[in-house]
């Protein structure tokens, strides 16, 4: 295929994420699980939909030399092609591998049924998302939270937790032990592939950059399908954390994703190994 066939191929594939949001901001609407794709992560729209080949590719042509005007970019016998790795990037790129490959190297773990979600409302004044009400109401949310083990292993889904939700965790997360608690069994771990596969743009190959964008729209949803808000009229059908069925599905389903997720992580592994070497 050519490449600019393969660039054709990309842009329409997240066409189908990006005009639906891109029309909800024209009209001052909100979607309480898709927005967070374009909010908590800082990928603009318009860098999803620009196609990078990855390393070792040589877009040749008119239209090859157009990539120049991007940074990372150099010309190459033959038409543009990605550079070697500048040296204000190395720190992120080790940064990521180190994080990737502890995360992979451990077994993952199903028991937190995403109560992360519930401990950030924990005995709050204001929730979140406003305007959408908690299924089971305030009081039977927090004892939820009171009643069920917290097992948050992911920091910045921990450091969203209200004060008084935060020692109910089996352990206390901070940024400097990141590293030392990720587990790929974690719905955030797997959502936040998409984080490091667009912290290494340009070099991450779009498909990839696709491909992890995919993932976290659907763990999105189950994130928030099992989350205390009450989103019904969205056409989302509530996971059911309360009760033991509900757990054994949630359970089932972070196990399917943590499947998914594994080569992803794995060709974000190699990417780090492969631009570090260029």
């Amino acid at each position: 295929m050519r490449w600019q066939d393969r660039r054709a191929a990309h842009e329409l594939r997240v066409r189908k994420w990006i005009e639906p949001m891109r029309e909800r901001r024209s009209v001052g609407a909100k979607h309480p699980v898709l927005d967070f794709l374009f909010s908590y992560y800082s990928h603009r729209p318009s860098k999803l939909s620009r196609w990078h080949p990855g390393p070792g590719v040589v877009l040749d042509g008119v239209e090859g030399r157009e990539y120049l005007r991007w940074a990372g970019y150099r010309e190459v016998p033959g038409g543009v092609a990605l550079g070697p790795l500048p040296e204000n990037r190395v720190k992120t790129v080790r940064f990521v591998h180190e994080l990737l490959t502890a995360t992979a190297a451990r077994a993952p773990r199903f028991g937190c049924f995403g109560l992360h979600e519930w401990a950030m409302v924990y005995q709050a004044d204001a929730i979140r998302h406003e305007g959408w009400p908690l299924r089971l109401g305030a009081a039977e949310t927090d004892r939820i939270v009171e009643s069920l083990p917290v097992r948050c292993t992911h920091f910045d889904a921990f450091r969203f937790f209200t004060p008084e939700a935060r020692p109910f965790n089996a352990i206390p997360l901070t940024r400097a032990d990141q590293v030392d608690h990720e587990q790929p069994g974690c719905l955030h771990a797997g959502m936040d592939l998409y984080r490091w596969a667009y912290k290494l743009d340009p070099f991450t190959p779009s498909d990839l950059v696709a491909d992890c964008f995919a993932l976290a729209h659907d763990i999105r949803v189950l994130d928030m399908c099992a989350s205390p808000y009450d989103l019904s009229e969205l056409g989302y059908e509530a996971v059911r954390i309360e009760t033991a069925a509900g757990r054994a599905e949630y359970a089932r389903r972070q196990a399917a994703f943590t499947e998914r997720a594994a080569p992803l992580r794995q060709a974000l592994i190699v990417l780090c190994e492969e631009i570090q070497r260029t």
